[in-house]
């Protein structure tokens, strides 16, 4: 009897991010990509957000591979965590591994792994599982899916991917292998759902290249600064060589950035004319109409070049009238407010703003509605389970499922923590089968829980007020009037006659020593607490962090 596979979801099911499922065969696992999610509005304080390792740290010395199937950050951008507590080799294009590498790099965790590439259409054994990686188009080169050969028959990931016809470098998405493994038969399907809900067909990352062709005809006096996604080197290229064409030097700003191009140059992706590009100091020696800056911050991040512009604190560049500002990208669910904030900062420093909403200067790298049915059309899996999206793309994505044949009792919508088994009989799931939480950085990785980020929401919103109790350390006499700092409560200057109220009660409150002499320090923490909680409840209707001190002298 051929072994059963489990597959166990990490992260990315129910949310943009935090991407990472494994294999297990035999007690042999195999990891598939290893992301991040950027911090939604109720993470004060957060700088990223990784899917629990929980389940491969305990069983780290079953993992023999991890595959990542592309270089964004949602999928490769928690490696250099998860490499802390598993040591293993990392298989992915040359392309995947040199964007992972820089991360992995900076963490000092290269020597915990082995970065192998792999080609369009090769298979590699990895423990007991045949992964064969196979070309799929999205916005960010060499991406794949990947068609694993298991005891339990075959199980295809799409990855993100697209079926776009005229890609700016030719590499399609490899429908005729796609069909093929259909037909030999396909147990699970497992594919993105993030467009889900958008009907017709996704555009060709070429459009972009004309849109900004016209762009820089109509607008031949006035300086470019465009924001893009580093990652996205087909982006990049196309806006260069279009700014290039209009006889435009071209400059490129931001650590990531300027890091990708490089890559990219140097593994033969980005081909450009050496004696156009400038470096970003030089942008100030050419009128406007001469150049093109192309930076990063399209998602507003707070330190992106763009954001700096935005805001008047670049050190190079001051956004004008001369300039035309292009977000060629679109705001990650999250990322909304930022983004518009620093929309904001470009118009009111002048400048003409161009982004997805108002002109044409972006496309998704995820396939629509009709592109999604035909692969379902194409492989006709035995199973099918939604996988990359918030819920309710993974619902939407569920129902075309429906409509293309797959039977309804065959569709899992699964969240993270799942974990399904594969058998000859069939498939079963399991939910919550591992911990599969949010794990949170904040400098370092682990040392804040949801505990931490509720007490910060609660002195966001509420304030704190400490109290600051000196005593006899004999008598247990007070020997001052007690002391109130407050932050976010109210404002002391002005709220005298509370304070002095809220004095009085803590000092009413403030009991003698026990009669054998002895100082309850800790009680008279807890009654100044309760009194002066109890006093701002009743006058304010609030809830501030009451913080008593009690010094002795």
């Amino acid at each position: 009897m051929s072994a059963p596979v489990r597959i166990v979801f990490l992260g990315g099911l129910g949310e943009i991010g935090r991407n990472c499922f494994c294999l297990e065969v035999s007690g042999r696992l195999v990891v598939v990509d290893c992301g991040l999610m950027f911090p939604e509005a109720d993470m004060p304080g957060v700088d990223l957000v990784l899917p629990d390792f929980t389940f491969l740290r305990e069983h780290a010395d079953q993992v023999d591979g991890i595959v990542v199937t592309h270089g964004h950050e949602d999928h490769v951008g928690g490696l250099a965590y998860l490499l802390r507590d598993v040591s293993a080799p990392i298989y992915g294009s040359p392309l995947s591994l040199g964007l992972a590498r820089n991360r992995i790099e900076e963490a000092g965790l290269l020597g915990r792994t082995k970065l192998v590439p792999v080609a369009d259409g090769e298979t590699r054994r990895i423990g007991p599982i045949d992964c064969e990686f196979i070309p799929v188009a999205h916005s960010v080169p060499q991406a794949f899916a990947v068609a694993y050969s298991t005891p339990a028959g075959t199980i295809l990931h799409t990855g993100d991917f697209k079926l776009d016809l005229t890609p700016v470098d030719g590499r399609r998405t490899d429908l005729a292998r796609l069909g093929e493994l259909g037909r030999a038969g396909v147990r699970v399907l497992l594919s993105d759902s993030t467009n889900a809900e958008r009907p017709g067909f996704t555009e060709s990352e070429s459009t972009i290249g004309v849109a900004m062709r016209a762009l820089f005809r109509e607008h031949t006096d006035r300086r470019f600064i465009i924001a893009s996604f580093a990652s996205h080197l087909h982006r990049v290229e196309q806006l260069a060589r279009e700014a290039i064409a209009a006889g435009r030097r071209v400059a490129f700003l931001g650590r990531s950035m300027t890091q990708n191009v490089t890559l990219g140059r140097e593994m033969g992706l980005l081909d450009l004319p050496v004696d156009r590009i400038i470096d970003a100091e030089d942008v100030s020696r050419y009128a406007p109409g001469e150049v093109c800056l192309i930076c990063t911050g399209s998602q507003g991040e707070p330190m992106s070049a763009l954001a700096l512009m935005a805001s008047h604190e670049h050190k190079l560049f001051k956004v004008s009238s001369d300039d035309i500002v292009v977000l060629s990208a679109h705001a990650i669910p999250g990322n909304e407010p930022s983004v518009h904030r620093v929309i904001d900062g470009l118009h009111r420093a002048g400048a003409l703003v161009l982004h997805d909403d108002t002109s044409h200067v972006h496309v998704s790298g995820h396939a629509s509605r009709e592109e999604l049915k035909f692969v379902l059309g194409i492989v006709e899996p035995e199973w099918f389970i939604p996988v990359h999206g918030e819920y309710r793309h993974l619902v939407h994505h569920a129902g075309l499922a429906e409509e293309m044949g797959v039977a309804a009792e065959h569709i899992l919508i699964c969240e993270d923590g799942d974990a399904v088994t594969l058998d000859r009989s069939g498939l079963e799931v399991e939910r919550r089968a591992v911990p599969a939480g949010y794990q949170y950085v904040d400098g370092i990785v682990g040392d804040i829980g949801h505990g931490v980020l509720r007490d910060r929401r609660s002195l966001a919103e509420e304030g704190f007020v400490v109290v600051i109790i000196t005593v006899d350390g004999t008598t247990g006499e007070l020997v001052t009037e007690p002391e109130i700092v407050t932050r976010g409560w109210v404002y002391e200057a002005e709220a005298e006659e509370l304070l002095e109220e809220a004095k009085a009660a803590v000092r009413a409150a403030v009991t003698p020593p026990d009669e054998d002499g002895t100082v309850d320090f800790e009680g008279l923490r807890r009654s100044a607490r309760r009194a002066l909680g109890r006093l701002i409840n009743e006058r304010t209707r609030r809830r501030p962090a009451v913080i008593p001190v009690v010094m002795e002298v």
